[in-house]
């Protein structure tokens, strides 16, 4: 272990749980601003940081004590390393932290699965018995899932290209586009910049496809942000029709820009920030409309893990007001007889099948499926969508 790795671990995870800042920004800060770290400095960091994130209130207990430098230490232990004796903290010593993992499954949920307590009780509330496992599965790693991008070549053709990079994957098999890395391992980034794999989570790349897109149809994605689901909708249209891709913020939709022009030369995809007079001047322009809502991101802590700290209950309170508006003046701009998916990575009833319920009641819409996207059944992020057409 060395010291200016460690010290470097410690000052991003406080400013994470400090600073409220975002942990796989700081970490790519960090490594930018660190060029002649190697490949295992970064994966000790990186490890070190998400794993103290992850088990913050876990590692507490271990520690006792919630000083960072703590909290690395019985992070560490886990790791299998011998702590150094330049390495000072306030906390159990590591002989200590060892007995106390015996005595972690006896405490209560949100200590053991580490999340805060408010958290803890809504989401019992809401999900009742199947709390306990979406919650473990959502404190497990997940593995980097990659969509082909059909549009420059095929999945077997891809598996060989990675292949002859060394790279080692596997095909998804429910997934006809879906690929995924070896546990622990990461894409660089020229690969993810090549146009020809998008790194997209297994769930996410459920939910286009519900959409049933057809070639030259009219499709509007109105919380397209980077552009995730726009790239999967245009590969699926074999790039034949319009996608409207539209957001609230402009610095995301610059970045679908990008992503589309790799993906594709001559893309369908144009771009318009949503506001009251984009809603007026397309309605009942979309044969199809996808509405990805803003979400308290629930489904994604395996990913984001320093979410849960971020978290507020007022949060929750807002998203589910923005998503019952967004759902209400959004629909307008489908077209009669055309089909819509409403979609969440959250993994609460209230931010789900609740909005689709209240749709529903205002009337002019009829349900199809709805589905519900399980990190403890099928080990993704959590999702939810639901599919109506417009009457």
């Amino acid at each position: 272990m060395h010291r200016i790795l460690a010290h470097a671990a410690t000052d991003i995870i406080k400013s994470v749980f400090h600073e409220h800042k975002v942990l796989d920004r700081c970490l790519a800060q960090a490594f930018e601003a660190n060029p002649k770290w190697g490949k295992r400095d970064r994966s000790f960091i990186a490890e070190t940081c998400f794993e103290v994130v992850r088990w913050r209130r876990a590692l507490s207990f271990l520690a006792d004590s919630e000083d960072v430098e703590a909290l690395c230490a019985a992070q560490w232990g886990r790791m299998g390393y011998e702590l150094p004796d330049w390495w000072t903290y306030h906390g159990a010593s590591a002989d200590e932290m060892t007995s106390r993992e015996a005595e972690l499954p006896q405490q209560a949920r949100a200590i053991r699965e580490s999340i805060p307590d408010w958290l803890d009780v809504l989401g019992l509330e809401e999900l009742g018995a199947s709390w306990d496992s979406e919650l473990a599965a959502l404190n497990q790693r997940t593995r980097v899932y990659l969509r082909v991008n059909t549009l420059k070549t095929s999945r077997l053709a891809a598996q060989e290209w990675l292949a002859s990079q060394n790279i080692v994957i596997e095909e998804v098999s429910h997934l006809p586009d879906a690929l995924a890395l070896m546990p622990g391992k990461t894409l660089a980034k020229k690969f993810r910049m090549d146009g020809r794999v998008e790194i997209q989570d297994g769930g996410s790349q459920m939910i286009a496809p519900l959409l049933a897109p057809q070639a030259g149809e009219c499709i509007i994605d109105t919380c397209a942000g980077a552009g995730g689901k726009s790239l999967h909708l245009a590969s699926l249209m074999q790039n034949q029709g319009r996608i409207i891709a539209m957001d609230v913020v402009p610095r995301k939709l610059r970045e679908l820009e990008k992503r589309a022009q790799r993906a594709h030369p001559k893309h369908c995809i144009e771009t318009h920030r949503i506001d009251a007079q984009t809603i007026v001047r397309y309605k009942e322009v979309a044969d199809r409309l996808l509405i990805d809502a803003p979400c308290s991101g629930l489904g994604t802590l395996k990913r984001q893990p320093d979410l849960k700290w971020r978290l507020q209950p007022e949060t929750i309170n807002k998203v589910r007001a923005i998503q019952a508006e967004i759902l209400s003046d959004y629909s307008s701009m489908l077209k009669p007889g055309g089909r819509l998916v409403y979609a969440t990575c959250s993994v609460l009833p209230s931010e789900n099948h609740a909005n689709t319920a209240r749709l529903l009641e205002q009337g002019g819409f009829r349900l199809v499926e709805e589905h519900t996207i399980s990190p403890a059944t099928c080990g993704y992020d959590g999702f939810y969508a639901a599919v109506l057409t417009k009457i």
